[in-house]
């Protein structure tokens, strides 16, 4: 009795005590196992074989076979050419009708090849004879090959004939391509290259090949991976599933709630473990392999399997699983090529697995009375938003979606290189966050809001303590804590889940205006907190930075919606000092968007009742689409700022001099410029990141501060000459 299993259009067949190669191309008794299933499974799309590794035969393999088994029904069913009797007198006939009777019952499941290329021989042999019985039977013969010929399985394969020898396999498996993968891989691959596709683009992540195909006739791309699991040798599998055995029967706790910790304590016992079993094998291992299976172990034990593989990919934005969960492949946004379908489907397997993770992960429920589930995820050089769905909203079950975000924090240099922002803009908002105002960072979704507001948090002084208000976590707050920060985060209950157990956003900042001065960023505004954060703001409560981000496409609809939707007075909706503006852009055929930081307005005081009508929103910088890159409005230039001017009142020099206002803008400036010419000139890209970034704010305003001792002003000239030399030998070290 063979032991499978169907699951959806899928059969696994369990091999593991099979003492015959579980290959379709490299055994005919395993061939004819699984036409034997597939004919009393009908509309099966794919075949597993499963033993250490499972050998997968995908939907064109699997017509194939169907086309074997509909051969077989016609020829002795159909056309019933095993109904012999009337050839019972023959007796010259005797050993072709054996022989014809093997070919049909067990050659054509077995090695349909050689039985065909058998009959072409009998039918030659009966040819020559004119007796009756033998042209009788030849009409027979000739009918067997014909639907043989006719057949799809024999019209694909007369191309390899040439490479049929009696006896051998060798044409099988030219016919038949199984994937091959280690079998604690639940995820289904596709590796079929469609015709004609196109390589655009090749790279490696985590060890993993990725292509990018264009595919004729589509304008979705194909993300195409290829893990690094499928190169393990087959020892390297046995050793890997030994441990995960032996892993399930320890008790080795995990705590969800500190992950990468978890995760580090983990890998360690997976070393360990996989080193004892190597050793049992006889099988030596290199450290960099030992850590390589390692990380495989533990991706797919206390980890989120293939799905670490797209977010370890720096050029993904976000990743789609949609329901019905097995039936569907997974989607990608790449940064260059906007929405791609991949070759992985997942498993149901796979998408409870990564459910129950994020349940433990979040200490957040989903099920059918709490079907969303909102939480982060920190996976080895990946770090997303996840947003679940489940029945009984998602009427097909399980569904995720995830937002990428890079593992390190975005910076003002970073952002300068992929021109998001030019050097001029990054120095007025350096010059901003050092006056210490309040800034609201606007846009529609997946427009960058949540980036920019990343990168203004390191603009701040590693002097001020800073606290971070979020409903879903998504500023990288472990990050910036580890390059020095005093920082601090508070979890607000989502307006989407709304789990009892967590504070209400308006609770939960109210407790951060008693935590003492700090900067405050606020993830979103997007409910009842607003009322209490302008209000703060309005009677000065906050004495350092304030930023948030919040939906809308212009300044007016950020007015709008705090004023209308979330009920702040106008009155306090003063209180906020900029709005940037950053949108998700189109090229002309629609094909192709960009991110941009589009305006940046500030708002003015001697407004009532709209501020748009009654001059309260003055624009400091507006997007040209012609140069593709923001630029400064009169306003700026000539120093009729409102708000820079309210942050010059409070520095001696600056105070009623707007050259050197200006002149210490332009300064921060070239300092950034200077870094992304040197990262790109070199080829450092490092220099583009937190740590070097803000080891360089802090020198900057180090030197200033020196420069001005020394000269009683900040000398533009002499600040950037010391900084660049302080960079160089940074640069050398």
């Amino acid at each position: 009795m063979v032991d499978y299993e169907r699951r959806g259009d899928i059969i696994y067949i369990n091999c593991r005590n099979w003492i015959i190669p579980p290959s379709i191309e490299d055994s005919g008794a395993t061939l004819a196992i699984v036409l034997d299933i597939l004919s009393k499974e009908p509309n099966v799309n794919r075949i597993i074989l499963s033993e250490f590794k499972e050998n997968e035969y995908d939907p064109q393999q699997v017509r194939l076979l169907y086309s074997l088994v509909n051969l077989y029904n016609d020829l002795l069913f159909k056309e019933k050419l095993l109904e012999l009797s009337e050839f019972a007198k023959c007796k010259n006939l005797t050993r072709f009708l054996h022989d014809f009777r093997i070919l049909l019952m067990e050659g054509l499941r077995k090695d349909p090849i050689a039985s065909y290329f058998k009959l072409l021989m009998m039918e030659r042999i009966l040819s020559r004879k004119k007796d009756e019985c033998s042209l009788k039977f030849l009409e027979r013969v000739k009918k067997a090959k014909t639907l043989m010929e006719n057949s799809l399985f024999f019209q694909h394969a007369k191309k390899y004939f040439k490479y049929f020898k009696l006896g051998s396999r060798e044409v099988y498996r030219k016919i038949f391509n199984s994937i091959s993968r280690p079998r604690f891989i639940s995820t289904l691959f596709n590796f079929s290259i469609p015709p004609n596709a196109a390589l655009v683009d090749k790279y490696e992540v985590s060890n993993s090949q990725i292509q990018i195909f264009k595919i004729p006739g589509k304008i979705r791309y194909l993300y195409y991976v290829y893990p690094a699991e499928f190169n393990l040798l087959d020892i390297e599998i046995a050793i890997i599933e030994e441990a995960r055995n032996r892993l399930s029967g320890m008790e080795v706790e995990i705590d969800y709630k500190d992950f990468e910790r978890a995760r580090a304590n983990f890998i360690q016992t997976a070393k360990n473990l996989i080193r004892e079993i190597a050793a049992n094998y006889g099988y030596r291992l290199s450290y960099e392999r030992l850590e390589e299976l390692a990380n495989i172990l533990t991706r797919y034990t206390i980890g989120f399997g293939v799905l670490e593989i797209l977010l370890a990919d720096e050029r993904l934005q976000d990743v789609y699983v949609n329901s019905p969960v097995g039936e569907v492949p997974i989607f990608v946004n790449h940064s260059d090529f906007e929405e791609c379908e991949t070759n992985m489907i997942p498993s149901l397997e796979d998408a409870e697995s990564w459910a129950t993770r994020f349940r433990l992960y979040s200490g957040r429920p989903l099920d059918e009375a709490n079907p969303v589930l909102d939480t982060e995820i920190i996976v080895p050089g990946g770090r997303a938003r996840v947003a679940a769905i489940t029945k009984s909203l998602s009427p097909e079950g399980l569904a995720f979606a995830f937002r990428r975000h890079r593992e390190k924090p975005w910076t003002f240099p970073l952002f300068i290189k992929y021109k998001m922002f030019n050097p001029l803009f990054a120095g007025v908002m350096s010059f901003i966050v050092d006056g210490g105002r309040s800034i609201l960072v606007a846009g529609g979704r997946g427009s960058g809001k949540t980036s920019v507001l990343t990168s203004l948090i390191l603009e701040i002084m590693r002097r001020y303590r800073i606290l971070v208000q979020e409903d879903t976590l998504e500023i990288p707050v472990p990050q910036i804590r580890k390059l020095g920060y005093n920082i601090e985060r508070l979890k607000s209950r989502s307006v989407i889940t709304r789990v009892e157990s967590e504070l209400p956003a308006e609770e939960v900042l109210r407790t951060a205006l008693r935590l003492g001065d700090s900067a405050l960023i606020i993830g979103e505004v997007r409910s009842s907190e607003a009322l209490a954060l302008f209000e703060a703001m309005r009677i000065g409560a906050l004495a350092n930075v304030v930023a948030g981000t919040i939906h809308g496409e212009s300044a007016y609809g950020v007015f709008d919606r705090v004023v209308h939707d979330l009920g702040v007075p106008k009155t306090s909706f003063k209180a906020i000092d900029l709005i940037m503006i950053c949108n998700k852009l189109r090229t002309p055929d629609g094909l192709h968007t960009f991110r941009r930081v589009v305006e940046l307005v500030e708002v003015r005081k001697n407004w009532v009742e709209d501020p748009e009508e009654e001059g309260g929103f003055v624009k400091l910088f507006e997007y040209s689409a012609k140069e593709d890159s923001l630029k400064p409005t009169d306003t700026l230039i000539y120093g009729e700022s409102f708000i820079l001017n309210e942050i010059a009142k409070r520095v001696k020099e600056w105070r009623g001099n707007w050259d050197r206002v200006w002149d210490n803008i332009l300064l921060r400036a070239k300092i950034k410029e200077t870094l992304v010419e040197f990262a790109e000139k070199l080829g450092r890209s490092e220099i583009l990141e937190g740590p070097w970034v803000v080891a360089s704010n802090e020198m900057f305003h180090s030197i200033s501060e020196s420069v001005r001792e020394e000269v009683g002003y900040v000398d533009s000239k002499l600040v950037f000459e010391r900084w660049l030399n302080w960079f160089k030998n940074q640069l050398k070290s």
